[in-house]
């Protein structure tokens, strides 16, 4: 009689906690959208007025920054975001994902258990100090190999970007492989494959949507990072032709300016509608990185 009372009274209770955590989730679910619409009608508010000032092409395609004298062309800085961007995914998602591989398939056990929480330790060393690396050692050697007057260029920002890119790429592509039922793999060698052509052809594949999400977090740490980029990128304004000129991305030139900008003013706006950018970029890079997540599940 005890043991049916208990089963019972633990019945009840899963009956009574499941309905709140259900509540407890989705109420957490809508708050998430509403924050997200709040930062957006935050940024539409104090970015769109910059536009009585300059109209949204000559904002968006001008190619001169300099807002003490009213000239509020963003494609500089839009383009030093890319461009940093951009190289910083080149070198990161290759050496990411290769060694995410290597640790979930490769790696003994014993160096698996060593290279992991060391992985996770990188991904949370603060980005001033990522920066002051950057200008003590890189910057410096990217100067003497590229013989350039110097070495805070894009290529510098790039490879300090992906520096801090890859413990989350390398992290969550990891998890993302050992995720994979091991009969996928078994079957394959089963079959007559090596065990190289099984993790490529078969255990690689099949975690894809893990992987192309964490190439995804990646990104958006990358195109997001601001003090880094501040210290490292030369943070000049202008239209970048290669990797070994100084550049201005999007997010050092707010937190550069914005701290000495009067509010209300056209400059003040036009930060905002820097941001506003900003979001839309981001916005438009977690779209994608959903809709491929979505195109893998169907084919599965």
């Amino acid at each position: 009689m005890k043991a049916g009372s208990c089963n019972g009274s633990r019945k009840s209770l899963r009956r009574l906690v499941e309905p709140l955590i259900e509540k407890f989730v989705a109420l957490n679910g809508a708050l998430a959208i509403l924050f997200v619409v709040m930062i957006m009608a935050f940024l539409l508010r104090d970015g769109l007025p910059v536009f009585r000032s300059v109209s949204v092409s000559k904002f968006l395609f001008g190619r001169d920054w300099y807002p003490l004298s009213d000239q509020f062309g963003a494609l500089p800085l839009i383009l030093g975001s890319v461009a940093v961007t951009l190289g910083a995914i080149v070198i990161a998602v290759p050496i990411g994902v290769a060694a995410a591989v290597y640790l979930a398939e490769i790696a003994p056990v014993r160096v698996r258990e060593i290279l992991k929480p060391t992985v996770e330790v990188l991904a949370g060393i603060p980005s001033v100090v990522i920066g002051f690396i950057g200008m003590v050692i890189l910057a410096p050697w990217v100067k003497g190999a590229f013989d350039l007057p110097t070495g805070m260029t894009a290529l510098t920002g790039s490879i300090m970007l992906a520096f801090m890119a890859m413990p989350t790429i390398i992290s969550i592509s990891e998890d993302a492989i050992v995720a994979v039922p091991r009969d996928y793999p078994s079957g394959a060698l089963a079959l007559g494959a090596t065990s190289w052509q099984a993790i490529i052809g078969v255990t690689v594949p099949a975690a894809k949507s893990g992987i192309i999400a964490a190439v995804m977090l990646g990104i958006g740490r990358a195109i997001g990072e601001t003090m880094t980029v501040l210290m490292v990128t030369g943070n000049a304004a202008v239209i970048p032709h290669s990797l070994l000129q100084p550049v201005r991305t999007m997010t050092a030139t707010i937190a550069a300016e914005m701290g000495e900008v009067a509010q209300g003013t056209p400059h003040y706006y036009s930060l905002f509608a820097i941001g506003l950018v900003l979001f839309l970029m981001t916005f438009l890079i977690n779209l994608v990185a959903d809709l491929a997540l979505q195109r893998t599940r169907v084919r599965r």
